[in-house]
């Protein structure tokens, strides 16, 4: 099925399995760190799903400068693209910020005071609706700042049962991954692809348009049914803000948060605006929240280990995946992702001439479907548990759970992208 891997090569493999496997058990970290205080501030550190690909990506380096020398390590981590890692950081300490929170907020209140369904429900359906299909356009992890963000004031810090969380947060997580693909820009799967292939926005429009559209209203509408009782409980009062950004600083802020969308490619040039931006937050303290400057690093440390950690398992995942065909490759990439980031997948495609239209939509369809299966799974979920998790018992997200949740509405988008 591959080819014989090197030395390094298993041992990434291995390390890989490891890494997954400790994702499904932070919470038993969690648990060590009551029982053993003394050593509570390291199991502290392993419980947090950020840190985990980032610590199993410090021991492969580690493992290779013992065994090849310094300059090898150094030469494949400065090999890596980090570009995404960076720019997930920047998206989401920019779209986190109360003056664009706020503004996206009063746009889904107004979507919601117009249907005609209790506050609650009718919040929840929007956000659960509009902020995922958004991303198209302020990019995947810009729309998972926003709705978990949105979710986490509004709805989940309300008195809800761990289901009524783990269903939205699988519902979201799948909303997202495929709410992104109306573009060419703004899912990272379809970015990977797009300029090898010649993928314009209005093919993505035509071709995925509909199809995610409608997937991410079925998902919103089965769980906003499934979950009616719980919303209906909820007394959603109308965003108070105490501090109501002037509209000119309001302005600004989405010039900076259009202009790091615009050079996403380009870090040099959107790091610097961050910078800048972070002195004009500063500078208007009063009109902030805390920035969620730990949150972003957090998950620009999880993709950056993806990416060390990844980039390594070509050997096996690139002959796995070619050596189907396109009927094949849809269901394997979406159980791929839910292993390994989809935008991985879609890379190793894009570096393979002569594949078919059909398996080249089988492979994107199948990635983006199955992106919310699990935390790895899709670029902007760590950003979804980053916000989210403190609201979850322990302030853990069980792997299992997640998965579950994500199970159905990963099948509603399967069969969109399959039968329509």
């Amino acid at each position: 099925m591959s080819a014989t891997p090197t030395l390094i090569e298993a041992v990434a493999a291995a390390l890989f399995l490891i890494a997954i496997a400790h994702t499904f058990a932070t919470k038993s970290f969690e648990r060590l760190a009551r029982r053993r205080p003394r050593h509570a501030g390291i199991f502290h550190l392993l419980a947090e799903v950020e840190i985990v690909f980032g610590f199993w990506a410090l021991v492969l380096v580690i493992v290779m400068a013992v065994t090849g020398g310094t300059r090898e390590a150094i030469a494949y981590v400065e090999s890596r693209n980090f570009t995404e890692a960076l720019f997930v950081f920047a998206i989401m300490v920019v779209a986190g910020t109360r003056p664009i929170l706020q503004t996206a907020t009063r746009m889904v209140e107004w979507f919601a005071w117009a249907m005609p369904l209790p506050t609650a429900t009718g919040f929840y359906l929007v956000a659960m609706t509009v902020v995922p299909l958004l991303g198209s356009f302020i990019t995947e992890p810009a729309a998972m700042t926003l709705a978990a963000l949105m979710l986490s004031q509004r709805v989940l810090s309300q008195q809800v049962s761990e289901r009524f969380k783990y269903v939205t947060l699988g519902v979201l997580f799948v909303n997202v991954s495929i709410g992104g693909t109306l573009t060419n820009f703004a899912a990272p799967p379809v970015l990977m692809v797009a300029d090898s292939w010649g993928w314009t926005t209005p093919f993505m429009l035509s071709t995925f348009g509909a199809k995610a559209a409608g997937a991410v209203l079925v998902n919103a509408i089965g769980a906003t049914v499934a979950l009616r009782r719980e919303l209906r409980s909820i007394a959603l009062e109308p965003a108070r803000d105490a501090t109501r950004a002037p509209a000119v600083l309001v302005a600004v802020h989405f010039i900076f948060l259009a202009a790091v969308v615009a050079t996403a490619h380009h870090p040099a040039v959107f790091v610097g605006l961050l910078l800048f931006f972070l002195g004009i937050a500063n500078a208007y303290e009063r009109h902030q929240d805390r920035l969620i400057l730990r949150e972003g690093l957090l998950v620009g440390f999880f993709l950056a280990g993806l990416v060390v950690l990844g980039g390594m398992q070509t050997w096996w995942l690139r002959p796995l995946l070619l050596g189907m065909n396109s009927d094949a490759v849809f269901f394997g990439a979406a159980a791929l992702t839910a292993f390994t980031d989809n935008a991985a997948l879609t890379y190793l495609g894009s570096l393979v001439p002569g594949l078919s239209d059909s398996f080249k939509y089988a492979l994107v369809a199948g990635a983006v479907a199955g992106g919310g299966l699990t935390v790895i799974a899709n670029a902007p979920n760590p950003a979804g548990i980053a916000i989210l998790q403190d609201r979850f018992d322990e302030g853990a997200v069980n792997p299992f759970h997640l998965f579950l949740a994500a199970l159905l509405p990963t099948i509603v988008a399967l069969l969109a992208f399959r039968l329509f």
